[in-house]
């Protein structure tokens, strides 16, 4: 099944089958995880798990196809634009055996990845971007990320914004920490001075604002996904 197919599969056919939608904008009052919903995301995420081959690539599309900066969505919980704290640097904790403190320059003299995938939002939009920064699998491998962590939590500035993964998806080749945007330094309307980028996750993953990257043994969840969001939210 190609990630075209998927997509739209995920997309049409799990809505139309009365399952759980992919965002989880139905949600269950105060536990929005529990009963009939909750059972319907365990089974959309099974299936999720299912398809997903951390092998697989998204499709690499041409600068031609690129959304203009000022018509690619910008999204954030703060009322104010965030910006970042004076002496920002990236934390990255947990089960690893070296944490690491990292500046924008110290993350740029890092080996460099650029993608330019479709971008896929739970609101049903979507928007092409190229995106420059580091693999998150080389601060996996940097600070010695522990066989005993499965999944990574990721923090941000902006008004405690954060979300979880698993350690497939984080650790996937096109899941990078990106610094730059269509060939220039990110802007803060898009979540400067780093961001969170993956081909295989939709928008709401995508932890703008970063501040902390943590490797865990256990699952934790996310500004959304607490709200009733699916939690694996795959593309």
């Amino acid at each position: 099944m190609t990630g075209s197919t998927r997509r739209h599969f995920l997309a049409g056919g799990l809505r139309s089958a009365g399952l759980v939608a992919l965002g989880g904008l139905a949600c269950d009052g105060d536990r929005p995880h529990a009963g009939f919903l909750g059972l319907m995301e365990g089974v959309n995420e099974r299936f999720q798990r299912a398809l997903f081959d951390p092998r697989r690539l998204a499709p690499e599309l041409s600068e031609e196809e690129e959304t203009a900066p000022e018509d690619f969505p910008a999204y954030k919980i703060s009322r104010e634009l965030p910006v970042a704290p004076a002496g920002w640097a990236l934390a990255v904790r947990g089960l690893v055996a070296r944490p690491l403190t990292l500046s924008v320059e110290e993350l740029r003299r890092l080996p460099q990845t650029r993608t330019r995938v479709r971008h896929h939002c739970v609101e049903g939009w979507s928007a092409v971007a190229s995106w420059e920064g580091v693999r998150l699998s080389e601060l996996a491998r940097l600070a010695g990320a522990d066989p005993r962590a499965r999944y990574v939590e990721f923090r941000s500035f902006d008004s405690g914004y954060w979300s979880s993964w698993d350690l497939e998806s984080a650790l996937h080749p096109q899941t990078i920490l990106a610094y730059g945007m269509n060939g220039a330094p990110l802007q803060p309307e898009h979540g400067a001075p780093l961001r969170l980028y993956s081909a295989v996750k939709l928008g709401y993953k995508m932890v703008k604002y970063l501040t902390e990257v943590s490797f865990l043994p256990v699952r934790t969840g996310g500004y959304w996904e607490d709200q009733g969001y699916e939690w694996f939210a795959g593309v």
